[in-house]
């Protein structure tokens, strides 16, 4: 008993490192939406989304050179190009389309679906079972954030809503693929090759979505551009995978539902956006859920 109680805070550690790794993730990605309006502002969505990409392409290929890594085995490629559709392609592109119909504070509050649409595809594509208690916890988070964002009049931003769900799933779809992933490849190299996989196609687009002339794009849009490119499309991922796969792709992505507070804040000291008391009591909300989640994710 006393050799198995000595092995038991050992065993945890992995878990609890999980979790470390995968709130810095969260707190990276939660700079990616205002960064992302403010971007937006200047530059069109589809050559913010390729010019990220290309951007980020570029310094993971360097990475893979410098570091000598070894190509994926056959069968990870088409892994690797699930993550690269939902994380390098899908999400980037549907949230710059989606910022142009709504603010950053309110996009973000569908960030909040994340989490579940990490746990779904965490069982379809992980194999993984959480207990009937913590789908209770993430269902009941997704449920006050749907709540919030109906009685601020759906209809009202119906275009730029519709677009952040589908942006939420195919977001869930590369955070549960490149997890598991991870656990083989390895977290950073899985980010790295699902960019360097997307970069020809990225380069092109880049190269045929650019503005005519940039010499009037403000020195906060080309920062911005910056942010989601190294940090929102690169950096972040770099932690974010490495904690799904080391605490479990359902429970650590529930951590997501913190993104609206931090998110929030953000939108509202560099954006000057307003951030009602409404917002305030479904992050309060969404915080009790990941707390519930994280203790009955296993």
């Amino acid at each position: 008993m006393e050799h198995s109680s000595k092995l038991q805070p050992l065993a945890t550690r992995p878990r609890m490192g999980g979790w470390l790794n995968g709130l810095i993730g969260v707190i990276i990605f939660s700079g990616s939406l205002p960064a992302t309006r403010i971007a937006v502002l200047e530059f069109a969505p589809l050559f913010l989304t390729v010019a990220r990409a290309s951007i980020a392409g570029v310094v993971a290929l360097c990475l893979l050179w410098l570091l000598k890594e070894q190509r994926p085995q056959r069968q990870q490629w088409f892994a690797l190009l699930i993550v690269a559709s939902g994380v390098v392609v899908g999400f980037p592109l549907l949230t710059a389309l989606a910022l142009q119909h709504v603010t950053s504070a309110h996009s973000i509050v569908f960030i909040g679906l994340l989490p579940l649409a990490t746990a779904v595809f965490a069982v379809l594509r992980g194999g993984e079972r959480p207990r009937p208690t913590f789908w209770l916890c993430s269902l009941l988070g997704s449920a006050l954030v749907v709540g919030f964002a109906c009685a601020q009049g759906l209809a009202a931003s119906l275009t730029g809503d519709l677009l952040m769900l589908l942006a939420v799933v195919v977001c869930g779809l590369g955070y549960a693929e490149g997890a598991k992933l991870s656990r083989s490849l390895g977290g950073w190299q899985v980010i790295c090759w699902a960019l360097v996989l997307a970069l020809p196609l990225m380069l092109v687009m880049t190269a045929i979505s650019a503005p005519p002339s940039l010499s009037g794009i403000s020195a906060q849009a080309w920062w911005s551009l910056g942010y989601v490119s190294l940090f929102s499309m690169l950096i972040g991922f770099v932690f974010w995978y490495r904690g799904l796969a080391q605490g479990g792709i359902a429970a650590v992505g529930q951590l997501q539902l913190l993104q609206p507070f931090f998110g929030l804040t953000l939108a509202a000291t560099l954006l000057d956006e307003r951030v009602s008391p409404g917002m305030l009591g479904v992050t309060a909300g969404v915080v009790l859920c990941v707390l519930g989640a994280r203790r009955f994710s296993s």
